[in-house]
């Protein structure tokens, strides 16, 4: 009996060590590694730059007055659309003391030269009449008489002008009155009635009264970099993405390259501009910022796979092919075309049935995934 149980317990033993064997065993052999394939597919590929800007018109004008004051009265505000010689503002002039002064001597000049020259022309014009002097000496009375009259016109006007930035016989041709030199929006009013303005001269560029724009007439402003800068050209064709607008993009056509570049952060930058083309009613916002794709080479319906399962070897391409065993797979070299950055166009090597080797499959995200199945 006793020798039965030694046999049972030897036996019992021997299990449990061949098992933790088995065991240790199982676990520390490696799972084989797997890994995804996927086959070559048809698609457009399209080679591309893009150049960070924004839009603008390309005719924007600063309304500066012509004469220095405050502004009296404002007739627009941002916003508004204003005709060529639009009337958009008033100006009250404050004249120079100085100047206010030496124009009122000068009349009060004027008037006394006019009236002494008065005198003298109505006695030379009796004299004549009696015939007493001569034709020559009343002419000479007569044209100091019109003189005087036409400095004391003069005199007057030019206080006017200094007073009231006005001359009354010819009113509505003024200086006060502010007029827009083109037509198109108003995109800014930077001032308010009350406002201190100052004319343009030789020393400033004056004190801008508004802002208008052709807001038909858009651009597109951008600058690219000079690795990129001899691949493009004038009359390419752009595809703009603006930032604020999310659903539309926008066509535009490349008009300017600029012939020398400018440092920025380190980098040589080239400045483009591109016409920015409009549908019908279609409005964009100046200031706008966009990206500007420019298309430098395009194919259509082209043999392509992802550009990361492609591998390089010294100054060649390959990638590997699943062979019929499952998993198994073989390099084969290929010739390849323009490449988009996510796909890559294969010229020859590959054909639509083979099966390429991408990435490592992680068994543990292929056990979550089937349990989420589950």
């Amino acid at each position: 009996m006793k020798r039965i149980v030694r046999i049972l317990g030897i036996i019992i033993l021997v299990g449990i060590f061949g098992g933790t064997i088995y065991f240790l065993y199982t676990k520390s052999k490696k799972a084989p590694e797997l890994f995804e394939t996927k086959a070559p597919f048809v698609s457009n590929v399209i080679r591309k730059t893009v150049a960070t800007g924004s839009i603008v018109p390309r005719k924007e004008i600063e309304i500066v007055p012509q004469v220095s004051g405050i502004i009296d009265e404002l007739y627009i505000v941002a916003g508004d659309y204003v005709k060529k010689d639009q009337v958009i503002a008033k100006i009250k002039i404050i004249p120079d003391m100085v100047n206010l002064n030496n124009a009122e001597n000068r009349l009060n000049r004027a008037k006394l030269s006019s009236d002494d020259s008065k005198i003298d022309y109505d006695r030379q014009q009796k004299l004549y009449d009696q015939k007493v002097i001569s034709y020559e000496e009343y002419k000479r009375a007569k044209v100091s008489f019109d003189a005087s009259r036409e400095e004391l016109s003069a005199a007057e006007n030019n206080l006017d002008l200094i007073k009231n930035g006005v001359i009354k016989r010819v009113q509505t041709v003024t200086n006060t009155l502010v007029r827009s030199t083109v037509n198109g929006m108003v995109l800014d009013v930077p001032i308010k009635e009350g406002n201190s303005v100052i004319q343009s001269n030789t020393f400033n560029n004056g004190t801008t009264i508004a802002t208008v724009a052709d807001m038909k007439d858009m651009i597109f402003k951008g600058k690219v970099d000079e690795t990129e800068v001899g691949k493009i050209k004038q009359g390419m064709n752009i595809e703009l993405e603006i930032g604020a607008i999310d659903k539309d993009k926008f066509g535009a056509i490349l008009e300017y390259i600029a012939p020398k570049g400018k440092e920025e952060n380190g980098a040589i930058q080239f400045e483009i501009k591109a016409t920015v083309v409009l549908k019908e009613n279609q409005f964009i916002r100046a200031g706008y910022s966009a990206n500007a794709n420019i298309v430098l080479e395009k194919k259509d319906s082209v043999l392509v796979i992802p550009e990361g399962m492609l591998k390089f070897e010294k100054d060649s391409s390959f990638v590997e092919v699943e062979t019929a065993t499952p998993q198994t797979f073989e390099k084969r070299m290929v010739k390849t075309g323009i490449s988009d950055g996510i796909n890559i166009e294969v010229i020859k090597g590959l054909a639509k049935t083979d099966k390429v080797k991408g990435e490592k499959i992680d068994p543990k995200k292929v056990k979550e995934e089937e349990k989420k199945k589950v």
